[in-house]
């Protein structure tokens, strides 16, 4: 006997995150200077931070021997000013992993189920699975969510469905009143999370208005982050949305303090900047037309997305993923996510995204 052996079974039988490769490692590996690197992998904003939230976050930093504030008054007085909601109905997150944690911790556990679709988040099942409860997967369709499988597939103990949408790795969006009608043939006893950690890069024809349904829907639950369209992914703040009764309960097993002191003043600055979420959107479409228009002339598959990464099927994908490397370029690979004939690769700036492509090219060749 040994003491990882006296762990959980269903802790034992996790399989852990995989991140995208850091450019250090990939630096250390092949020996190429860490400038010649571009990282496509993560789906980073390519435009970095914005100024506002810099100047925040060096300011916050003077003061770095205090504790943060706990409960997040500054930050859930900005979102309450921009969303028009109240702060009994935020949790702040650790990034919106941490809120899709806190929503496991706080209703799932042994005998207990979830569900979420196939080429979802794999948080969605490392959440689930953690506090022992049952993940059920539902076959996707045309590698989204299947919303009227997944309806069918609650069980009598399941309390969680997951709806990412944009979807994360394959980029497919969901409308919003196939998801408001989900949201009215479920019980009301099942809470339904939805992810929505991509919604900045919706054009102005898919937007939609899910915080309008809390009053009616107190069992949804809606997610952001901040890590994506407002660029502060080493900060790691994100937020949920939901009924005051929701909330209460995550923020019961919410960690102390569970964001620091620079990241919650620099999302109160990053909220601010609506020019430098425009500017990210504005980059965004220009690179996916980049990146498809390059595609389409290798005779590429790719699935439509609507987030700011494009999944694309080219066969062997780790061969082409170590070749990509080779020359200096990081994307996902997306095997995990039972597609092992494809790779993701996030938008990045005009020359990083042309970098990709003459690699690809190369690659192919």
């Amino acid at each position: 006997m040994t003491v990882g052996s006296n762990a959980p079974e269903y802790i034992r039988r996790i399989s852990p995150y995989e991140p995208g490769k850091p450019i250090g490692e990939l630096a250390r590996e092949m020996g190429i200077p860490e400038a010649g690197i571009v990282k496509l992998a993560s789906n980073e904003n390519p435009l970095g931070m914005s100024s506002r939230a810099k100047e925040a976050a060096a300011a916050a930093l003077v003061a770095g021997e205090r504790y943060p504030d706990g409960n997040a008054f500054d930050l859930k007085a900005a979102l309450c000013a921009r969303f028009g909601v109240q702060p009994d109905q935020l949790v702040i997150g650790n990034g919106s992993n941490d809120v899709l944690e806190l929503a496991a911790r706080a209703f799932l556990g042994v005998g207990r189920s979830a569900v979420f679709s196939q080429h979802a988040f794999a948080v969605y099942a490392l959440s689930t699975n953690a506090t022992g409860a049952v993940g059920i997967e539902v076959p996707a369709k045309d590698f989204g969510h299947d919303l009227p499988a997944m309806a069918a597939a609650i069980r009598p103990d399941t309390r969680i469905v997951f709806i990412a949408n944009p979807n994360n790795p394959t980029g497919t969006f969901v409308e919003g009143a196939a998801i408001e009608a989900f949201l009215a043939s479920v019980s009301s006893d099942v809470l339904v999370v939805l992810d929505e950690a991509y919604t900045e890069y919706l054009g102005a024809q898919q937007r939609y208005d899910s915080l309008a349904w809390l009053p009616r829907f107190p069992n949804l639950l809606v997610s952001r982050t901040m890590s994506k369209a407002y660029g502060l992914a080493g900060l790691r703040v994100g937020y949920g949305i939901g009924h005051p009764e929701v909330a209460d309960l995550m923020n019961r097993v919410r960690q102390p303090f569970n964001v620091s002191s620079v990241a919650l003043a620099a999302a109160v600055a990053a909220l601010s900047d609506v020019e430098f979420l425009e500017r990210t959107a504005d980059l965004n479409h220009r690179g996916m037309a980049q990146i498809t228009e390059a595609l389409a002339e290798l005779s590429i598959e790719w699935i439509p997305s609507a987030g700011n990464f494009l999944a694309f099927k080219v066969g062997d994908a780790a061969a082409v993923n170590r070749a990509l490397l080779q020359e200096g370029v990081i994307v996902r690979p997306i095997g995990g996510y039972g597609m092992p004939e494809w790779l993701r690769v996030s938008i990045g700036l005009p020359e990083e995204n042309a970098r990709f492509i003459a690699a690809l090219r190369q690659a192919l060749s």
